[in-house]
């Protein structure tokens, strides 16, 4: 026991400085990240750099990641990247009846260690995996299909930055009560009552964490780290296509668990045989209290209608909406705009699908553009902007699955294609499926259109929907939210009215809103301890990443009261 005391005040003593700067950045929303985004930062203080961090990842290749957890009954694998490659790394798939109650056992110990203790021992996982951000970054990338820097920045310190706002938020909700409490009512001439009251947060049970394929890490840091934070064990349940990632996490998180003198057990992978559907069986579970999701809205819906046992979480999906009613900088309204719908391949649950504009169109400071124009002239920057093949590789990245593909294919025979959509060739990977955006053209007016532009096309394409007025564009933003749910809504206006009109559809719609993004800062990107990313106030997810609720009902509170 000893061991373990020194490195609680060792884990406290490294950690408690971070902790507390994560508390005053969610207090006073600036800018704030401990996690570097730049490659060339990392190699010092036991990271590895650009070189030793490729090594790594080419070293799990075609290997068996042992985790050492319990209830392995088989070994499971399959992962191909999105540029070509086969990773062949093998994964422990669990037997469930085995696994859960090895979970369970830890959890004593991990609630009696109380908030700190658990803070802290979460940012040393995290400080672990910062420290093989460049391993991590390829694991992500070839699991998800995002470009080598995007994955580097947004699979690496993003992320990670996501899981110690989690931590942090966590924190706060846990200490709000204090321990102890003396409690004395007077009772006149009689003597008062007194009590003891002690309050422990104590864990709801274990938590599932169902793992997406585009963002296993940035989406995925959030409930884990919450979760673990609160006192819960976490079963993670990475994508298929994206096991690596989150495997790695959970290898990262035992090792920091066991050397804090707590059961590994805690964190622990269900990789799935091809076709099992695993998820659905652990949703199910009794002993499951929690769950975490990210993915499509049909098996979030069931989710939350089927997993009655537990508190669920879910990320899914919406019609994120641009208005275009007018602008003072037309140049970098179209190069914003074209940036959005090109990251990632529009791979992003916040990327622009629908842009409104009027179809008398718009005022600008180069003069009046009509719809066309402005349709034309989107068209033209996307183009300039991809133009260059290898710039376009280092922006789309490769598309993630053959479902993305047949949408992107499909979507040309929805209406006038404004822009096409072409292939690009990556020379370093020479099977990855790469495509430019297209933009379609339809009628706000037309009953056939709406069917196309109120469904969500995950992927490269966007609708330039033509409205009767910025009147009617407001409307069709607050209907399509309502309806459909929003992670992001953007708009460009230089009317007072107009903008007003956009900000209140959003507050009674709870969706997140961005104005007039022209330079460095785009609609479809979040920044930790700053920005909420979704509301749970609309369809497209019931939480938000991160907020109090987020954390608030991972845990309990409970009493213990003594006369004094």
């Amino acid at each position: 026991m000893a061991t373990v005391e020194l490195t609680a005040h060792e884990l406290i003593a490294q950690h408690r400085p971070t902790l507390d700067q994560a508390l005053e950045a969610i207090r006073t929303r600036a800018y704030w990240s401990p996690h570097p985004e730049h490659p060339k930062a990392y190699g010092e203080n036991g990271s590895l750099d650009a070189a030793a961090g490729k090594a790594a990842f080419d070293a799990l290749l075609g290997n068996r990641l042992d985790l050492g957890q319990a209830g392995t009954d088989d070994w499971v694998g399959g992962e191909v990247s999105p540029y070509g490659i086969e990773l062949g790394v093998e994964y422990p798939h669990p037997d469930i009846d085995l696994l859960l109650p090895a979970m369970k056992a830890g959890q004593r110990e991990w609630r009696d260690a109380g908030a700190e203790m658990r803070a802290v021992v979460c940012l040393e996982i995290l400080k672990r995996i910062s420290d093989r951000t460049h391993e991590f970054a390829h694991a992500v990338m070839h699991t998800s299909g995002q470009a080598f820097m995007m994955a580097f920045q947004a699979g690496g310190p993003h992320a990670q930055d996501r899981g110690l706002e989690a931590v942090a938020y966590a924190y706060v909700e846990q200490v709000r009560t204090p321990d102890t409490a003396e409690w004395t009512k007077p009772q006149g001439k009689r003597d008062p009552l007194a009590l003891n009251k002690q309050f422990t947060p104590v864990p709801r049970g274990i938590a599932l964490l169902v793992g997406c394929n585009t963002f296993p890490t940035w989406n995925g840091y959030p409930g884990l780290f919450a979760s673990l934070a609160t006192g819960n064990a976490v079963l993670v349940k990475p994508h298929p296509r994206a096991v690596l990632p989150l495997a790695l996490t959970v290898q990262v998180a035992r090792q920091v668990l066991g050397e804090a003198g707590f059961d590994p057990n805690l964190v622990a992978l269900a990789a799935e045989r091809p076709g099992e559907g695993i998820a659905k069986t652990l949703a199910l579970r009794p002993e499951i209290r929690i769950i975490d999701y990210t993915g499509s809205t049909v098996f979030g819906d069931w989710l939350e209608a089927n997993a009655r046992q537990a508190q669920v979480y879910t990320e899914k999906a919406g019609v994120n909406t641009v208005i275009v009613e007018s602008t003072d900088n037309y140049k970098g309204m179209l190069s914003n705009l074209a940036f959005s719908l090109s990251l990632y391949s529009g791979q992003m649950c916040t990327t622009p699908q629908n842009l409104l504009v009027p179809r008398d169109g718009i005022r600008t400071d180069e003069g009046p553009k009509t719809y066309d124009e402005v349709v034309a002239d989107l068209s033209r920057a996307v183009d300039g902007l991809l133009g260059d093949d290898a710039r376009a590789n280092a922006l789309l990245g490769a598309i993630v699955n053959p479902d993305v593909k047949a949408r992107l294919e499909a979507a040309a025979g929805l209406g006038e294609v404004a822009l096409a959509s072409r292939e690009i060739a990556n020379p370093e990977f020479p099977d990855a499926v790469v495509r430019t955006p297209v933009i379609v053209k339809l009628d706000g007016a037309k009953p056939d259109d709406e069917a196309a532009y109120m469904s969500e096309c995950f992927g490269p394409v966007s609708f330039a929907v033509a409205v009767d007025s910025a009147a009617d564009a407001v409307e069709l933003l607050r209907r399509t939210v309502r309806e459909k749910g929003a992670m992001t809504v953007g708009a460009y206006t230089t009317d007072d009215e107009v903008e007003q009109a956009v900000q209140e559809a959003c507050l009674e719609e709870a969706a997140q809103l961005s104005l007039n993004l022209t330079g460095g800062v785009y609609v479809n990107q979040t920044a930790a301890f700053s920005d909420f990313h979704g509301s749970g106030g609309n369809p497209a997810a019931n939480s938000a990443l991160c907020d109090g609720a987020f954390v608030a009902n991972r845990f309990r509170v409970i009493e213990v009261r003594r006369e004094a």
